[in-house]
């Protein structure tokens, strides 16, 4: 009886201990303003963020400073940079860009793992290769987990029509009705649940039967069909226009974006702005005249 009592002990030492540890961990404090750095990483890095108008792009930012507020961004064996907080945060941002007052009201801490992982959250040969999912149950409620790598990787392939980012925020958007089911109910109060339905069902039918040129992963479950084909909306949305014109339309409606006309600009790899370049912030001044001089000071 000794012996158990002391196992007990170790036990709850250990769960306390974990628990201090995690209440513990440093909170990160976003900058009052947007850092010229963080500016210049987005140009770099982000398709949909080159191809936003000075004012959009301030409100984008804005938006991004607001996430960052509020969810935390934990590393699991890895480093958490600049880079991978803002490929984060505009996962989130990306599919409410139409709907400037909506948060998301289901998440406060997103787990960068360093690469894939599996149901069991290894990631030492997984038993399948999961790249990102939504957290459920009590331990894990209102908590993402994404790959690093494939994170960073999605955002600077964006001819893909893959973003495990977006992926898995969509499926946060699809909760906030209470269920992932597959409905982006809550963004437009239901008005397109019935010929969305009835829209989904026809092409996962036809992606069973391999007459679509959308992921395979869109036919296993109506939930997956929302985020795959949002991916394909916001990574080539003039492709989906062009091969599926019926459902671009729909996503069109519920995210209230027209991405076919917002993706002007193909995607550029940039390198490091010089103090010649036209400065990131769309201000149409040199990078020396401009942000350059605000982050010196």
């Amino acid at each position: 009886m000794q012996v158990f009592f002391i196992i007990i002990g170790f036990g709850m030492f250990g769960f306390l201990g974990f628990w201090a540890w995690y209440g513990a961990r440093p909170v990160y404090k976003v900058p009052n303003t947007f850092p010229p750095a963080w500016r210049e990483l987005l140009q770099q890095h982000v398709h949909f963020y080159q191809n936003l108008d000075a004012k959009e792009k301030r409100r984008f930012e804005k938006s991004i400073r607001k996430f960052l507020q509020h969810v935390r961004i934990t590393g699991i064996r890895t480093e958490v940079e600049d880079l991978d907080r803002l490929l984060v945060a505009c996962s989130a941002v990306i599919p409410l860009f139409g709907f400037p007052n909506w948060e998301y009201s289901y998440l406060h801490e997103v787990l960068l793992y360093p690469a894939s992982f599996d149901k069991n959250f290894s990631m030492e040969n997984p038993e399948q290769v999961i790249t990102g999912m939504v957290g459920n149950g009590r331990n894990m409620e209102g908590v993402m987990i994404l790959s690093k790598h494939n994170l960073r990787q999605d955002f600077d392939n964006p001819t893909n029509k893959h973003n495990v980012g977006i992926h898995e925020f969509v499926h946060i958007l699809d909760k906030q009705d209470g269920a992932i089911d597959g409905i982006p109910g809550e963004l437009n109060n239901k008005q397109y649940a019935q010929p969305w339905l009835k829209l989904m069902h026809r092409e996962m039918n036809r992606i069973r039967k391999g007459k679509s040129d959308i992921d395979e992963y869109a036919g296993t479950r109506e939930e997956e069909f929302l985020a795959v084909a949002s991916e394909y909306f916001f990574e080539r949305p003039k492709l989906l226009e062009e091969k599926h014109p019926e459902l671009y339309n729909m996503l069109r409606k519920v995210y209230h974006q027209n991405m076919a006309r917002k993706l002007r600009k193909p995607f550029k790899k940039r390198r490091r702005v010089g103090r010649n370049s036209p400065c990131p912030c769309g201000s149409g001044e040199k990078f020396k005249n401009c942000c350059m001089k605000k982050q010196a000071a």
